[in-house]
């Protein structure tokens, strides 16, 4: 670490020279708290994050509140962002209802989340995967007809807590229908933490061996076995430049127990600013901010990196 607080930064080649950090923290992560967060801290976390040179921060998910209780400000959430640009903003959005929540408040972009698997779709959606795929037929439809970007989550990429290894052609599949009702962008979520490096490279192989391009392509991984940055290496080999992750580690998955956190938005940050890739980010003022939150949430950041800079053990 240099006198400064940052890492030394030695590039390597192959690498992109820029990444396009997806923060989730303020849904995926507070989603899975057990105590609703007052909107007034999570709109200020949106802020904070924005403020600290997050090019998109994922505000929040028009669920029913029934499903995710501590999202069940989404509206006054919003509201309290529109001196921020809605475009910055994804919201996830299950259904048609979701969308006219949504669209009614300006949104610019919005989010879809299926998954690879029957078991998790059954679990998350109440729904076989053709059939929560019918459901998000219109809506990204619709989205696209009113201008608004649309992403493409899709869940269990590696492994399902039910299933176990997911075979490459059933995610490719997904992926490929989800591209194909109009989705913008994909995001390749290893959600119980399972993936390893090579797993990681064969699936984007697999992907583009299907036509999907790798500039279409993100990745969300989870630190489970502790892998999430050795896959994220691999995955900006292969030329993936949309990496999701959570500052200060927050969240996990309310519908599969075994998922422990994303990865940690420092922890990505000090190894793309160590690589030489620009990401905008100010890791000072974003560590500041995880302190804030961690202490607003009354327990430490599970980042190692927030840990390191903030100097609490």
């Amino acid at each position: 670490m240099t006198a400064s607080g940052l890492p030394m930064t030695v590039s390597a080649q192959g690498l992109p020279a820029r990444v396009r950090i997806h923060e989730v923290g303020a849904r995926d992560g507070l989603q899975n708290e057990k105590t609703v967060v007052p909107t007034e801290v999570k709109a200020e976390f949106v802020h904070r994050l924005a403020a600290a040179g997050l090019p998109v921060v994922e505000a929040t998910s028009f669920v029913h509140p029934r499903w995710v209780p501590q999202l069940a400000d989404a509206e006054e959430l919003f509201g309290r962002l529109g001196d921020l640009d809605a475009a910055m903003l994804p919201v996830l959005v299950p259904n048609d209802r979701g969308l006219d929540r949504a669209l009614a408040l300006g949104a610019r972009s919005v989010a879809v989340f299926a998954s690879a698997t029957e078991s998790f779709a059954q679990a998350n959606l109440n729904r076989t995967v053709d059939e929560a795929l019918a459901m998000f037929a219109p809506v990204v439809a619709r989205s696209k007809e009113a201008g608004v970007r649309v992403r493409g989550y899709l869940s269990m990429c590696f492994g399902d807590p039910w299933e176990g290894p997911v075979p490459l052609p059933q995610v490719v599949r997904v992926c490929r229908a989800l591209l194909d009702m109009g989705c913008d962008e994909l995001s390749l979520g290893d959600t119980i933490g399972v993936a390893t490096p090579g797993h990681v490279r064969a699936l984007l192989t697999a992907l583009n061996g299907a036509d999907v391009p790798t500039d279409r392509i993100g990745v969300h991984f989870h630190d489970t076995y502790g892998q999430a940055l050795a896959n994220t290496l691999a995955a900006l080999e292969h030329g993936v430049t949309t990496v999701d992750a959570s500052a200060g580690g927050l969240g996990g998955c309310p519908y599969a127990k075994s998922a422990t956190g994303n990865l940690a938005t420092e922890d990505l940050v000090w190894m793309l600013h160590g690589l030489g890739i620009d990401t905008g980010v100010d890791l000072t003022a974003l560590t500041a901010t995880s302190v804030w939150m961690a202490e607003a949430l009354g327990r430490p950041s599970p980042s190692r990196t927030v840990r390191a800079l903030s100097h609490k053990e």
